[in-house]
């Protein structure tokens, strides 16, 4: 089997039910995986479309990878998820323990049923541009080819409440 070359990858990050324990035992079992080289500040936004439900914690982890992007989405993300308590159900915006998606892999495109990347959200969901750009401020989507940086959705940003000790927490779990 071919060694693959070990390339950045920004994992986004969400989590509405405990999102402090949950996205903590994300960020342990993912440096099983891993190596974990940024975590950009996390952000308490309101759910999309269900004021109901509890505030979310989003945000992104730069990781060091070799393993490939669907083996890492669904052999290591999604096993995360499942061992965290997430169920997935047909509401896409239901509450959850944690969410982690590929949001860059390298400057990989791919376009396939259950697997987009880059994350189409980027462009949509302020929730993860901003701290992509945060960790990544001379990003170019290489979909696009445009920069991070120049994206109205980085610019208008008034729904996010940065929690700027709970990244400097995560960050003081990174393994050297």
């Amino acid at each position: 089997m071919e060694q693959r070359k070990s390339i950045d990858a920004y994992i986004a990050v969400g989590s509405n039910i405990e999102p402090e324990r949950h996205i903590t035992q994300a960020l342990d079992r993912l440096q099983e995986y891993a190596h974990i080289k940024g975590v950009s500040t996390f952000y308490r936004n309101a759910p999309i479309g269900r004021p109901e439900q509890s505030e979310f914690l989003n945000g992104i982890w730069q990781i060091e990878t070799d393993i490939a992007p669907r083996r890492l989405k669904f052999g290591v993300l999604r096993r995360i998820e499942a061992e965290l308590g997430r169920t997935r159900t047909e509401d896409k915006y239901a509450a959850r323990t944690i969410d982690l998606d590929i949001a860059l892999y390298g400057s990989e495109v791919i376009e396939e049923d259950d697997l987009h990347i880059p994350d189409p959200d980027i462009r949509r969901r302020p929730f993860i541009a901003v701290p992509l750009l945060e960790l990544a401020p001379s990003l170019i989507l290489p979909n696009t080819g445009e920069p991070l940086s120049s994206l109205d959705i980085v610019k208008v940003h008034e729904d996010l409440e940065p929690v700027y000790s709970f990244a400097e927490n995560l960050r003081e779990r990174i393994k050297a």
